[in-house]
């Protein structure tokens, strides 16, 4: 047997590395921007796609096309200008800012003689070097595995394993079926461990719902400064680093809001033009946090100039997720570094809060943002003052854990006196039966007839 055929044959384990195929830091990069048709690409964007995988872009090629071509996706005289491209600039690989056919991979890194990239495989790339969390690298896993199940072509049909015993003398089970069924096995067993994870998150979600804590989620446009707002917002200190895809685990934390009471917020990872589905389908349940949530924080980084743009990708991917039905607050980031801009809250015609124009940076600028949260999540705040007896203290409690009490006093051995801000939405046995109005007015304020620790 040949060296050759001795080869160790690749198995899933080999793929998650990605040490074989992705760009490692510095490694020299050319980038290839194929136009189909009449469509217009972002090559800014793709270039912050390679520089955040680690790759040096060193050369471009451009090309524009009616429709990818079949075999090598940009046709012969282009694969050609791409090796002297190559031969020149003695890079290690090449980037596609289209996702690319396994054929056709197969056959540009042939002709080429270098490692050939698409932007799936770029963006999963990225992904495995941000995720920290074991609940991260078990989505970013399963993405790979279900990419590389649709890779594995013709790699290793030249080996079979025969089978043992009398009568089974024939071709038995080759290199790749046994590859593709390592890797059903492997998929099999991470579907699993995410279940739990997904049945944890739903578990707590629950949980919140019971407690009536609502939940708000930040989404926006990868590199948009969500991490920074989710920071100044909570305090949490998170990675937060001017590049795409810094976070990729969600991260949350309790805020309390005034009139509104305890709320979760919620970081989650950032979204790009064409989200691969691979990665939708593997953080299904990262992704459910904002499905799932009573409000979504839109950040805008009003400071770039494609910004529009992106705001509608942003809605397209929360449309494919099946996000675009929960009511959304939109923030406009970074004026700071938008001359003439300043911090402001715009409304629709009813008055509601539709978008709050501020710097993540700035903390002065906060106050805005949480009034409209406050307006949006309590829908108006009746404020009131009743007293309890000492023999409410549970009752105190549970008005203290939501955030309800503005200001307390004791009145001797009548009990307490408290001022309270009570969102609409508030359920009403929070009060218990010994409590007694003071002010407000009854038309304001529903006391309970009874209350039970919720």
């Amino acid at each position: 047997m040949t060296a050759e055929l001795r080869r160790t044959p690749l198995s899933w384990g080999d793929a998650l590395t990605g040490e074989e195929r992705t760009p490692r830091g510095g490694e020299g990069a050319i980038l290839v921007h194929v136009r189909l048709g009449g469509e217009s690409g972002d090559e800014s964007e793709f270039r912050a796609l390679a520089r955040s995988a680690g790759a040096e872009v060193v050369a471009e090629l451009q090309a524009r096309r009616e429709r990818p071509d079949a075999r090598s996706f940009i046709g012969r005289g282009k694969v050609e200008a791409l090796r002297d491209l190559c031969a020149a600039h003695e890079v290690d690989v090449v980037l596609f800012d289209h996702d690319l056919s396994p054929s056709q991979e197969k056959n540009l890194e042939r002709a080429l003689g270098r490692r050939v990239l698409d932007r799936t495989g770029l963006i999963l790339d990225i992904f495995a070097q941000r995720a920290r969390s074991h609940e991260g690298k078990l989505q970013v896993e399963l993405a790979q595995l279900r990419r590389l199940s649709t890779r594995l072509v013709r790699g290793w049909t030249h080996l079979e394993r025969q089978k043992g015993g009398i009568g089974l003398r024939g071709p038995g089970e080759t290199q790749l079926e046994t590859d593709r069924r390592l890797i059903g096995v492997r998929i099999k067993q991470i579907r699993r461990r995410l279940e739990r994870v997904r049945c944890h998150r739903s578990q707590g979600r629950r949980a919140r719902r019971r407690a009536e804590v609502p939940t708000v989620s930040i989404v926006g446009y990868t590199n948009a400064g969500k991490s920074t707002l989710f920071n100044t917002l909570s305090g949490a200190g998170v990675y937060a680093r001017d590049q795409l895809f810094a976070t990729l685990d969600p991260t949350l934390r309790r805020l309390d809001l005034e009139g509104v009471g305890a709320v979760v917020i919620a970081d989650t990872v950032g979204f790009v033009r064409e989200l691969p589905h691979e990665l939708v389908a593997a953080f299904q349940a990262t992704l459910e946090e904002t499905c799932e949530a009573d409000l979504l924080l839109h950040v805008v980084d009003v400071s770039d100039p494609d910004w529009e743009s992106r705001r509608q990708q942003v809605h397209a991917v929360l449309q494919q997720i099946g996000a675009d039905g929960v009511p959304m607050l939109e923030v406009r980031n970074k004026i700071d570094r938008c001359p003439g801009l300043e911090a402001r809250i715009d409304t629709d015609e009813a008055g509601r809060p539709r978008c709050v124009w501020l710097s993540a940076h700035e903390s002065d600028h906060m106050p805005l943002l949480y009034q409209a949260l406050g307006e949006c999540l309590g829908g108006g705040v009746r404020h009131c003052t009743v007293r309890l007896p000492f023999s409410a203290a549970a009752a105190r409690s549970r008005l203290y854990r939501h955030g309800l009490v503005m200001e307390e006093t004791v009145e001797g051995e009548r009990g307490w006196r408290l001022s309270l801000a009570l969102p609409a939405n508030v359920r009403a046995d929070l009060l218990p039966p010994e409590a007694e109005l003071l002010e407000g007015g009854a038309g304001e304020v529903s006391l309970a007839t009874g209350g039970r620790e919720p």
